[in-house]
């Protein structure tokens, strides 16, 4: 498929509909819009210099406010990794949260810096989001982002240019003691992050702030009105880490070229036919293409080698058992992977309120875990997190299940 024509079809950014890029746009080029202020940090400054990683966003602009409020050098920036062929820099989705962030910035009284990763999101992030999709799996490029550029690219550039922390607007917490430093859950259970920044390390917790955590996404808003922030009523994005809200059978069309292939039943009975068996995830209840079923039809599988797709019942939908690659403990001091096998946790195979329980074993293959009772739309390519109570242990990416 590597040889394939690319499609121009149209990625929808609120009312819009626009062309994402995939190339790098030239430095000179977005450095007309997308400014730094001039930098002069105090090295005489009582508390240690904190860089917010600022999206434009309220949860961004608190986290800011907070720490300027505890007395420490605040600097300001903004993270412009994507590119959108617009003919009108305004019709920027990341252009207008950046004029948010200058805002909010000016308000404070604090410098603003741009940094560009834009070659390393495409490669690091991007570049492994469409290969999971074309082989059939439904990776997380929230987690990657976090992952790749957030706690990695930033916080090594933010260090080199004279930060001693980093800090962001994630709803999560940490607590650093002599065994460590913990990844906790957000106060707020609707609004917890955890699922996305598992990855997380020792290093990476101990040069990180996250003063949003202990507070309720309302109290978050009061404090933002409170203060006038200029972000203070900004509605919440959603949608992929520095893309935004897209459709994202339209996103993967710009890269995995349509391909008509069979709908089926477990079977192998044809009720339809689809565009791509790579545009579709296990739990999708719509589905384009099928016709002339009497009840709710879900997607059970993928078969991108024979362009299959496999539907059921909603209740086919469930498995207890979630196989892992990558296992990572963010604390293995207190957590060490031998004490870990039988252990009892809580669990989410995808990023929801809801935790779940069952217990991580081992065999021959590697680790799986078993979930006390049958899960839903258990996905290949997505992240199965660990908890133990409040404390997020860690985490692997899920490549099979069973029932």
């Amino acid at each position: 498929m590597a040889n394939q024509r690319r499609s121009t079809q149209l990625v929808k950014i609120g009312n819009k509909r626009v062309i994402p890029t995939h190339k790098a746009v030239p430095r000179s080029r977005w450095q007309m819009f997308f400014k730094s202020s001039p930098l002069k940090l105090d090295k005489n400054h009582p508390k240690p210099t904190v860089f917010v990683a600022m999206s434009g966003g309220v949860d961004s602009s608190v986290t800011a406010y907070l720490l300027q409020k505890q007395g420490y050098q605040i600097v300001g920036v903004f993270m412009k990794n994507w590119s959108f062929n617009v003919k009108n820099v305004k019709d920027c989705p990341l252009y207008l949260d950046y004029l948010d962030m200058v805002k909010v910035c000016k308000f404070l009284k604090i410098p603003y810096l741009v940094f560009s990763f834009e070659r390393e999101y495409r490669r690091r992030v991007i570049d492994d989001f469409f290969q999971g999709y074309k082989e059939g799996i439904t990776p997380n490029p929230d987690v990657l982002c976090n992952r790749e550029i957030k706690f990695d690219l930033f916080l090594k550039k933010a260090l080199a240019m004279g930060a001693d922390l980093m800090a962001t607007g994630h709803h999560i917490r940490s607590k650093c003691d002599k065994n460590g430093c913990n990844l906790l859950r957000g106060k707020d259970p609707i609004k917890d992050q955890t699922y996305f920044v598992y990855p997380l390390t020792q290093s990476q917790l101990k040069k990180n702030l996250f003063p949003v955590g202990k507070y309720l996404k309302a109290d978050i808003r009061r404090i933002a009105e409170k203060a006038n922030l200029p972000t203070a009523t900004k509605r919440d994005s959603q949608g992929i880490c520095f893309i935004g809200r897209i459709d994202a059978k339209d996103f993967l069309k710009t890269r995995l070229t349509q391909k008509k292939g069979d709908i089926v039943d477990k079977n192998g009975k044809k009720l339809g036919a689809h565009e791509g068996a790579w545009f579709y995830t296990i739990g999708q209840r719509r589905i384009a293409g099928l016709a002339g079923t009497n009840k709710p039809m879900y997607v059970l599988a993928t078969d991108v080698k024979k362009n299959l797709v496999i539907v059921g019942s909603d209740k086919e939908t469930y498995s207890k058992i979630a196989r892992v690659k990558s296992l990572h403990i963010i604390n293995p001091k207190s957590y060490p992977k031998s004490k870990l096998i039988g252990y009892k946790f809580l669990a989410k195979s995808r990023y929801t309120p809801t935790l779940s329980r069952g217990v991580l074993k081992q065999d021959k293959q590697g680790y799986y875990f078993e979930f006390t009772k049958p899960e839903r739309a258990i996905t290949p390519g997505q992240s199965l997190v660990l908890f133990d109570k409040n404390i997020c242990v860690g985490g692997g990416i899920i490549t099979s299940v069973r029932k």
